[in-house]
Order: C-alpha cells, then sequence, then structure tokens
C-alpha cells in the first residue's frame, strides 16, 4: 500500500485548540504500525484538507502520539506529500544556516498569523505509517512545515517562539476571527464571510 491510498477517504475529527493540555506536551513513540495507525492518517488528512492546512500533527486531533503529515509546497510550488511518525528535524549550522522570516500560521490558533525566522531548508527523518524508514528534504513553506509539526510533537507551539509583543498580535488577530470557528470545526464548516 502506498501513502496516497491513505490520502482520501478519511473522516473529519474536530482541530484541537492551543491551552488544551495534548497540545504542550511532549508526544508517546509510536511503536505499532498498524490498521489503527492508517486510519488515523487517512481522518488526519481528511481533517487538514477541510480546515485548508498544509499539515497536522497527530496532537492537533488530540493524540498524544509522535505523528504528522503534510501536504505542502516547497520553494518552487513542487507539493510534497506523506505521514512521518517519529520525526526527527534537522537544521543546518553555521556558514550553511540562513533563516527565513515568514508569516506562520497554526490550524489549532485559527486566523492567528505572525512573522517567524527558521531555518530555510530541513531534513526530516523518521517512520512511514508501515514503519519503513523515510527522509525528506525540504526548502520554502516545506522547511517551515516540517519544524512547525514536529515541534507540536515536543509540545511545542509556534507561539512559544514568538516575542511577546508579536504573541499579543496573534492571539487579537486569532480573537478577532474566533466567531467565525465553530468548537468543533472543522466537522462544523468555518462561517462564510464576504471576505471569503
Amino acid at each position: 500500500m502506498a501513502i496516497e491510498e491513505l490520502m482520501s477517504g478519511g473522516k473529519l475529527m474536530r482541530v484541537t485548540r492551543w491551552g488544551e493540555d495534548v497540545m504542550h506536551r511532549e508526544t508517546a513513540p509510536v511503536t505499532e504500525f498498524d490498521d489503527e495507525l492508517r486510519e488515523l492518517v487517512r481522518d488526519m488528512f481528511a481533517t487538514m484538507r477541510a480546515a485548508r492546512g498544509v499539515g497536522l500533527a497527530a496532537t492537533q486531533v488530540g493524540r498524544g502520539i509522535s505523528l504528522f503529515i503534510y501536504e505542502c509546497p516547497d520553494a518552487d510550488e513542487k507539493v510534497h506529500y506523506g505521514a512521518i511518525c517519529n520525526p526527527v528535524v534537522t537544521t543546518p549550522t553555521g556558514k550553511d544556516r540562513s533563516l527565513d522570516k515568514s508569516e506562520e500560521g497554526c490550524l489549532s490558533f485559527p486566523g492567528g498569523y505572525q512573522p517567524l525566522a527558521r531555518p530555510d531548508t530541513a531534513t526530516c527523518t523518521g517512520q512511514d505509517p508501515w514503519g519503513n524508514e523515510v527522509t525528506i528534504t525540504g526548502d520554502g513553506t516545506l522547511a517551515r512545515c516540517l519544524q512547525h509539526e514536529t515541534d507540536h510533537l515536543n509540545g511545542i507551539v509556534f507561539g512559544d517562539r514568538l516575542s511577546s509583543r508579536s504573541y499579543r498580535l496573534l492571539e487579537q488577530q486569532k480573537n478577532d476571527l474566533a466567531h467565525l470557528y465553530p468548537d468543533d470545526w472543522p466537522v462544523t464548516p468555518k462561517k462564510v464571510t464576504a471576505d471569503d
């Protein structure tokens, strides 16, 4: 079976919000690469797409396991996709390290975006949903996604990496739009506005 077979047919799940305990705890390693795990991957793809995201960590659907999915463009706009269990991210160091300060958002903090400097390339290693070793190297948005989702699995939300001023702005943006996002979003869709 290929990952493409897990990218359709899933059911929508509620996206967990910042402040809920699972979002701020380190996750447990995935040790069972079974049908239950693959069904979760399928449901996560359905949920991520409904929420119009490019990545989703298991913590964002209330599961405290080390797993994330992605369907995300690189710097050349080529879309990459997959599911990685037990990810470890490495980024360049020293003279090879270059930072990209771009806007970042999070499905678990809907409506808020703030610039955050992250390394512009990243390599992620782990296992696929069948337990096979995988490695992906990305640049552009993909590099940001690999770092962002792995942070989630370590109990870190991107707001933890912002200055207190930027975090306040992020929170204000989210609060201004909170009325558009039902508590069980995206199971219940975002409310449509004239801007949509």
